[in-house]
C-alpha cells in the first residue's frame, strides 16, 4: 500500500511547484516509508509514497509507460487480486511487461481500456493517471472504498490526496469548517457522509466513482453499483457458492513478497480467514500461518457483558490457536497506552474518531509491524451477511434514521444555541438519510418489509461498512502496514446481496449461510459462537482519565471546543452513570467513549488549527 498525491492545472505552469509537490508527499511518508518519487510536467504533478509488498524492486512509482508517442504516469496506492488474469489477457493484446508489479498491469489495463478497465479490476485501489495523449489526469476509486482519496478545487487547479494532510500540504488550501463540517462531526461523527471531506471544500471520490479533469473541467461518474435482482439458487448452490467466494478470496489476498498474517479475535469472520490460510500455508509453504490477536490490560477483571459483546475473545483465540497451530501474540494495551494515543489517531484519520476503538489499534498495528507488513482481517462480513444486531431489531425497521444511532437529541444538546442553530444537526442528519434511502438498488415486486430490510443493508454498506474501512486503513497505514479485507470482495458482495433473508439467517442464526459453508472449515463451537465486535477497554480506569482531561478542557478558556459545545450540558453528561445500553455510536461508543470523542474533537482544532466560518 501506499500514499498518492498531486495536482493539475491547464492555466498555470505547474513544472516548477517541486518544494510544493515534496511537502505533499512528505506528508503521506507513514503510508509509504519504503520509496518516494515525483513527477512533473507543464499541466501536472504527481507523487507517490511507497509501501513495497510486490515486486520491491520493479514497482518503483510514479511508473511511466508509453503507447506510441505517447506517455501515461499512474500514482497507484492499491492491491490487485487478479494481477496474473490481467496480466495474460494483456500480453495477448500485445502488452509488454517488464516487471511483476500489479501496478504495471493496471495502468496496461488502463491504457487499454480507459475507465473501462475499473470493471475488470478485483481488488483495493485508489490511483491516478496522467495521460499526455488527452491532456487529462483520471483519478477512480475501489467499489467499496477501502483507499481513500481526497480532493479540492482552488480556481484552475484540482489537487488530490491518498489523505486530508497531503491537500492541506498545499499552500492554497485551508483549514477550515463551516456548517456542514459541524453537522459531520457533532451529528454524525465518527461516522461521515460519502463524498464530504468535513474540511471545507475538501471532498471524497466515492467509493466505486471515477474523475477526469481536462481543460474542459472536472466531471465525475459512478461505474459499479449493486443490482437487486431475484435469488434463483438452491440452498445446496448458494451455500456452495458463498464458500467458493469466501475461500477463493482469502487466497488471491494470501499472495505477497513481505511478511503477512492474520488479526484473529476467535470471532467466525476472522476464524475462517485464519483457517483457510492457514490450510494454504501448510499446502504450499509447509509453514504456519502468524496470527495476533488484541486485549485490553484488566479486561478479564473488568468485562461487562451486554447485548453488543455477549463474552470476551480470550479463550475463543486460543481454541482457535490450537486448533490451527498458528504461531501467536496476543498484543495488550492498558489505558495509559490508549489514552496517550488518543492524538495520534486524530492525526492518522485528520478528523476526530472512535477514541479508544481508534487509539488501540493504532498501538496494536505499529506492533505487528515490528514483525510483519501484512495482514488479513474479517470486515465487512457484518455488512454484507447481516450480522449486526440492528438488522434484527424492529426499532430499525420502524425509525426513519440510521440503525446505530436512532436518534440526534443527545447529540444536537451538546452544541450550544448558536452552534445549534448553524449546524441544524437535526435537519442535516434526516437530510444525509433520506438521500441514501433514496439510492436503494430497488428490487420490483419486493414487499414492504423486505424492501426495508434492504435499505438497512444499503446504509450500513454505504456507512458503516466505509467508515470501518478509514478506520482499517488509516491506523493501519499510519503504522506503515497494510491490511486486507477479503469480505470485501466485490464478487461476494454482489451474490449476497440478492441471498434472500431467511437463506442468510439459516437455522435462525445472523450469518446462517456463512456458518453453514463454513463446516468442516471451523470447529463447530466457533461457527456457533455469537458475534462479538473489536474489543474495548472496560477498565474504569479508562472512563476516570477521560473525564479528568475533558474536565480540563472544559475549564481551560483558550479550549477551542468550547466555541461550539455546551459546558454545562457536558459536565451533566458526565455526572451521569456510564449507560453501555444507550451507545453514542453503533455497538462500541458508549459513554466513556463520548468523552474521549469529544477530547479527540477538540486535538483536531487545535492541532490542525481549524477556523469556523
Amino acid at each position: 500500500m501506499c500514499g498518492i498525491a498531486g495536482f493539475a492545472d491547464f492555466e498555470n505552469n505547474v513544472s516548477k511547484e517541486h518544494e510544493i509537490l515534496n511537502a505533499m508527499n512528505e506528508a503521506l511518508a507513514h503510508r509509504g516509508p519504503d520509496a518516494s518519487g515525483i513527477w512533473l510536467c507543464k499541466e501536472a504533478a504527481i507523487a507517490h509514497k511507497r509501501l513495497a509488498v510486490i515486486d520491491p524492486v520493479g514497482g518503483v512509482q510514479p511508473m511511466i509507460r508509453s503507447m506510441g508517442r505517447h506517455k501515461y504516469i499512474i500514482t497507484y496506492n492499491g492491491e490487485l487480486y487478479n494481477t496474473k488474469e490481467l496480466k495474460y489477457e494483456l500480453e495477448h493484446l500485445g502488452h509488454v511487461f517488464t516487471t511483476e508489479s500489479d501496478t504495471e498491469v493496471v495502468l496496461a489495463a488502463y491504457i487499454q481500456w480507459k475507465e473501462g478497465c475499473l470493471s475488470r479490476l478485483n481488488g483495493i485501489f485508489a490511483f491516478g493517471v496522467w495521460s499526455e495523449k488527452d491532456k487529462s489526469l483520471f483519478l477512480a476509486r475501489d467499489r467499496f472504498g477501502v483507499k481513500p482519496l481526497f480532493y479540492t478545487q482552488v480556481g484552475s487547479c484540482l489537487i488530490f490526496g491518498s489523505e486530508i494532510k497531503a491537500l492541506l500540504a498545499h499552500p492554497s488550501v485551508d483549514a477550515a469548517v463551516d456548517n456542514v463540517g459541524i453537522a459531520e462531526v457533532f451529528g454524525l461523527g465518527p461516522c461521515r457522509t460519502p463524498g464530504v471531506g468535513v474540511f471545507k471544500d475538501i471532498y471524497e471520490l466515492k467509493p466505486a466513482h471515477y474523475m477526469r479533469f481536462n481543460a474542459k473541467g472536472l466531471s465525475i461518474k459512478r461505474y459499479w453499483e449493486f443490482v437487486s435482482e431475484e435469488h434463483t439458487d438452491s440452498l445446496a448452490n448458494t451455500a456452495e457458492k458463498v464458500r467458493y467466494l469466501v475461500r477463493d478470496s482469502i487466497t488471491r489476498q494470501l499472495v505477497s513478497d513481505v511478511p503477512l498474517c492474520t488479526l484473529l479475535s476467535g470471532g467466525l469472520d476472522s476464524s475462517a480467514i485464519t483457517a483457510i490460510a492457514a490450510g494454504q500455508y501448510a499446502f504450499e509453504r509447509g509453514e504456519r500461518i502468524d496470527t495476533y490477536s488484541f486485549e485490553f490490560k484488566d479486561d478479564d477483571r473488568f468485562f461487562r457483558k451486554n447485548i453488543f459483546q455477549p463474552d470476551s475473545d480470550k479463550k475463543w483465540v486460543e481454541r482457535m490457536c490450537a486448533d490451527i497451530s498458528s504461531r501467536h501474540r496476543t498484543l495488550v494495551a492498558d489505558t495509559d497506552i490508549i489514552i496517550n494515543a488518543l492524538e495520534d489517531s486524530v492525526c492518522a484519520r485528520d478528523l476526530p474518531g472512535m477514541a479508544d476503538i481508534d487509539s488501540s489499534l493504532l498501538y496494536y498495528c505499529k506492533q505487528i509491524k515490528k514483525r510483519h507488513t501484512v495482514a488479513l482481517s474479517g470486515e465487512c462480513a457484518d455488512e454484507i451477511f447481516g450480522g449486526y444486531p440492528w438488522f434484527h431489531s424492529q426499532k430499525a425497521f420502524e425509525t426513519p434514521m440510521f440503525p446505530w444511532q436512532y436518534s440526534t437529541d443527545e447529540r444536537s444538546k451538546i452544541l450550544n444555541s448558536d452552534m445549534a442553530f448553524y449546524a441544524d444537526i437535526d435537519g442535516y442528519v434526516a437530510r444525509r438519510y433520506f438521500e441514501t434511502i433514496e439510492k436503494t438498488p430497488r428490487l420490483s415486486g419486493e414487499n414492504g418489509h423486505e424492501a426495508r430490510r434492504r435499505e438497512i443493508f444499503y446504509l450500513n454498506i454505504t456507512w458503516f461498512m466505509t467508515q470501518l474501512l478509514e478506520r482499517k486503513d488509516r491506523m493501519s497505514m499510519a503504522s506503515g502496514l497494510e491490511i486486507r479485507v477479503p469480505f470485501c470482495d466485490h464478487r461476494l458482495a454482489e451474490y449476497v446481496w440478492n441471498i434472500p433473508w431467511n437463506m442468510k439467517t439459516l437455522g435462525g442464526r445472523e450469518k446462517g449461510i456463512l456458518r453453514l459453508t463454513l463446516k468442516g472449515i471451523l470447529p463447530d463451537d466457533v461457527i456457533e459462537r455469537k458475534k462479538s465486535p473489536y474489543p474495548k477497554t472496560h477498565n474504569p480506569s479508562y472512563e476516570a482519565k477521560v473525564k479528568e482531561i475533558l474536565t480540563e478542557i472544559l475549564n481551560d478558556s483558550t479550549s477551542p471546543i468550547l466555541e461550539i459545545v455546551d459546558k454545562n450540558q457536558i459536565e451533566r453528561l458526565m455526572e451521569q452513570p456510564s449507560d453501555i445500553s444507550s451507545p453514542f455510536f453503533g455497538q462500541l461508543m458508549s459513554a466513556p467513549q463520548l468523552f474521549g470523542y469529544l477530547i479527540q474533537v477538540n486535538m483536531w482544532l487545535k492541532k490542525y488549527k481549524i477556523s469556523i466560518r
